[in-house]
């Protein structure tokens, strides 16, 4: 509290200085909470407070000092340079990654090659995953087989081969929700295989006036 008193005592007095350099004849001009104007010689707390306009002799506005920001305003200011700042990183951040792609795969052939081998490595985990499935599902078929010859010839199926057959029911399970997944994930990346696609022809055509241009001007 001190040191705002200080601060602000100290704000008058430069501003009153400052008056007195520019002349005798400076005032203040201020409106307080309620709407009412008031006018003073000299620079007060209150319209330091509020804002002030200082006024000439011949009664124009010189210029016109804002009041400081509250306490929450600074917080909004910062809050919102921050997010600018955030804003301007993250679309530099944008422009170097597509420097950086047009760098790596100079063109589209280069590009799609690229895609097409992501999708292919998808492709060989699907078949992997398949064939895991197949091969539980063969070892679930057996145990059922082996069951079913025992309840046929009307002896008890033992307590171990149940839940061997329960345990394998959620392997192959298991497997199914894998192969699901997997080729969810294969449909999504051909999505976004278009996607980036068209990205990547749009960062061309904007790239090659550009390389016209400096090849013009060498």
């Amino acid at each position: 509290m001190r040191s705002s008193l200080i601060a602000t005592a100290a704000l008058i007095a430069a501003f009153q200085a400052w008056g007195q350099q520019a002349g005798g004849g400076v005032r203040y001009k201020w409106v307080d909470e309620h709407g009412l104007p008031h006018y003073s010689d000299s620079l007060s707390a209150d319209a330091l407070r509020f804002g002030y306009d200082v006024i000439s002799d011949q009664g124009g506005v010189v210029r016109h000092v804002d009041r400081p920001p509250t306490a929450q305003e600074r917080a909004e200011q910062q809050r919102q340079a921050a997010a600018q700042a955030a804003a301007r990183r993250a679309a530099e951040a944008e422009r170097r990654n597509e420097l950086q792609l047009l760098a790596a795969y100079p063109t589209e052939a280069a590009f799609r090659r690229a895609q097409k081998d992501r999708l292919d490595s998808i492709d060989q985990e699907i078949e992997t995953t398949r064939i895991n499935l197949r091969n539980q599902e063969k070892t679930l078929a057996d145990l059922l087989a082996r069951a079913g010859d025992l309840e046929h010839a009307k002896q008890p199926v033992p307590a171990a081969l149940s839940d061997r057959i329960a345990e394998q029911r959620n392997v192959v399970a298991t497997q199914r929700d894998a192969l699901q997944r997997v080729q969810e994930a294969r449909a999504a990346a051909e999505r976004q295989a278009a996607v980036d696609l068209a990205r990547y022809r749009a960062l061309q055509a904007a790239q090659a006036p550009a390389e016209a241009a400096s090849a013009g001007h060498p």
